[in-house]
C-alpha cells in the first residue's frame, strides 16, 4: 500500500479510535504479491474487558491493484480473528444484548465498507464472543469470522456484578 493510502487508512482509524475507545496496533503485515498487496494483522484490546486481546486480520490492497484492475473502491471481505485471554479478565459495563456492542471500527476503503468487531455475551454458556465482520453502505457482505472466550471456571472480576 502506498504511503498516502496508509496515511488515509490511519487517518480514518483514528476518527474510528475518537468515537470508539478501542485502537488497533499492526503488529504484523505479510506481503502476497508483487503489486503490494498484503495481510495485515492488527492487535485490539477489548476497551470494556480488561485481560482480552484480539488479532484481527485483513487484506490491504495496493494502489498498484486498485489502478491495474480498476475498481479503486473495492475491496475484499475477507478477514479473520481471534481473541484471547491475555490477563487477569475484569468486564466493564458492557451491552447484554443479543445484538452485542461493537468494540472495533476501521475503514477499509476509502468511503464504502468497515471492518467491525462486535462483542456478545453469551449468558447460558458464560462465554464472550467476538464477531468480524465487514459493513458496506451499498451491499451487506456475508463473510465472517468469530472467536469465543469461554469464563467459565475462571476468576472473573464483574465491575457491576455479575449478570444472573
Amino acid at each position: 500500500m502506498s504511503r498516502s493510502l496508509r496515511a488515509l487508512f490511519f487517518a480514518g482509524l483514528a476518527i474510528a479510535a475518537t468515537a470508539l475507545p478501542a485502537r488497533a496496533e499492526t503488529v504484523g503485515e505479510v506481503g502476497v504479491d508483487w503489486l503490494g498487496n498484503d495481510i495485515m494483522i492488527d492487535a485490539v484490546s477489548d476497551p470494556k474487558i480488561k485481560g482480552v486481546t484480539c488479532h484481527v486480520t485483513y487484506f490491504d490492497r495496493s494502489v498498484i491493484d486498485r489502478l491495474k484492475n480498476g475498481n479503486w473502491f473495492e475491496d475484499p471481505s475477507n478477514n479473520s480473528i481471534a481473541c484471547r485471554q491475555t490477563g487477569p479478565i475484569e468486564i466493564g459495563d458492557i451491552d447484554l444484548s443479543k445484538e452485542g456492542e461493537e468494540v472495533f471500527r476501521a475503514g477499509l476503503s476509502l468511503v464504502w465498507k468497515n471492518l467491525l468487531v462486535t462483542r456478545i455475551y453469551d449468558r447460558r454458556n458464560d462465554t464472550l464472543i467476538y464477531l468480524a465482520h465487514s459493513r458496506e453502505l451499498t451491499d451487506g457482505s456475508a463473510k465472517m469470522s468469530i472467536t469465543t472466550i469461554p469464563l467459565y471456571g475462571q476468576t472473573v472480576n464483574w465491575q457491576n456484578g455479575k449478570p444472573q
